[in-house]
């Protein structure tokens, strides 16, 4: 009998030590105590991209549906979602403020090219791993100046040469029309159509730009219109993407439109352009439409539906962005999930770039996430969409960047 108590304190001790150990060494990791991790981002919650709020809000409540499930590893995520007002300045500001004030231990999807251009070399030189940011620029997947970032959304590269593709096969000979936010987003698209073209881009393709502040663009399109264009690509923020699809119907101009993945919400794009003037429109998607008959019986999809009605019981499902967010929580949850007990920055790192073969449960089948040293985004592969005045309706083939 003495002998199984001595055995039973031994083993009790040396489990308080083992716990003590992980304390005093979670203390010394930024944003890591034995219960918690700090995880910070910025998102748009106002100003003139404030539609895509929505992201960071499902993000959030997904985050509240780890925490009810315990955390993960024993751990609480504390995420400090801040507002950036879609200010490249104010995103410093936040940004400064989460890591050197709030001291968490990374940073995750941050939203905005202009946003995460403003702060990447700071998250770089401070060693600050800035996971999965919420933009498709190509310098955030150019792993040997930015080892610290990796990309959430596919590369505007990649976006842009698949709708090049598609328009020139479709409309051979077409002259194009492209309306552009002046900024690395706008410019990469562009720069996409002008690598997938070549010789044609400058006989074909006629561009404008607008500057994400500007109240409308319709003397943009207006002068668009003009060129004679049988195809208009919108390259820009939800609010320019819906001006942009109600001004051409207003002045009856109908070119094979498209706009880009991340302004394809339905509730945030398409419902404030006017769904009959939306029908025809094309995107391109990586994550399946809750309003598609074709996923109502998909577990991810029931699953998806569920934790809205939970924790956002306001949420309107048509808002496709609701489900980025949703699925920047799967990637988040993974990545802690790999990290297990050692939440360093450099095993945070380590593990943002080993995940393989993961599917998060809103992913069109046959699209998977599969990172490494040498590639720093997420998605690399797309869905071409149409959108037939209620939902998108998928055509085509898988498209990799590959192709």
């Amino acid at each position: 009998m003495l002998y199984a108590k001595s055995m039973l304190a031994s083993a009790v001790l040396a489990l308080l030590s083992l716990l003590t150990l992980q304390q005093v060494q979670a203390q010394n990791i930024p944003g890591v105590t034995a219960t918690e991790i700090k995880v910070g981002t910025t998102f748009p919650f106002s100003g003139p991209g404030s539609a895509l709020g929505a992201v960071g809000k499902s993000l959030m409540a997904y985050v509240d549906h780890i925490n009810d499930r315990g955390g993960i590893n024993g751990r609480k995520i504390n995420l400090i979602a801040l507002d950036d007002a879609y200010s490249p300045s104010k995103a410093v500001e936040q940004t400064r403020k989460l890591v050197e004030n709030d001291e968490v231990a990374f940073l995750f999807s941050p939203l905005g090219t202009a946003a995460v251009s403003a702060n990447v070399k700071y998250a770089n030189v401070k060693k600050v791993p800035q996971l999965f940011v919420l933009s498709g620029a190509n310098k955030f997947i150019n792993y040997v100046d930015y080892p610290y970032t990796t990309s959430g959304l596919p590369s505007y590269e990649t976006e842009g040469k698949i709708y090049a593709k598609y328009i020139t096969e479709k409309m051979p000979g077409s002259r194009v029309a492209m309306l552009y936010q002046n900024d690395d987003l706008g410019k990469d698209f562009v720069a996409a159509f002008r690598s997938y073209m070549k010789d044609d881009f400058e006989k074909l393709v006629v561009t404008k730009s607008y500057e994400a502040t500007d109240p409308t663009v319709d003397s943009q399109i207006v002068f668009l219109k003009s060129t004679g264009a049988e195809a208009f690509v919108i390259v820009g923020s939800p609010k320019s993407a819906a001006q942009g699809i109600r001004k051409i119907r207003e002045i009856g101009w109908n070119p094979l439109t498209i706009i880009i993945n991340s302004t394809s919400s339905v509730a945030g794009t398409l419902v404030p352009a006017g769904l009959d003037n939306a029908k025809g429109v094309v995107s391109s998607t990586f994550l399946k439409d809750a309003l598609d008959p074709v996923w109502k019986d998909d577990p991810g999809v029931k699953s998806y539906r569920a934790l809205l009605a939970k924790y956002m019981p306001n949420s309107d499902v048509a808002d496709t962005l609701y489900a980025a967010g949703v699925t920047q929580g799967e990637i988040l949850e993974k990545i802690l999930q790999q990290c297990g007990n050692d939440l360093s920055r450099e095993n945070i790192m380590k593990q943002a770039l080993s995940l393989k073969d993961f599917s998060p449960s809103l992913a069109i089948p046959g699209i998977t996430i599969n990172t490494s040293a040498k590639n720093h985004q997420a998605w690399t592969t797309l869905q071409l969409q149409q959108f037939d005045g209620k939902s998108w309706v998928p055509f085509g083939k898988l498209i990799s960047s590959a192709d």
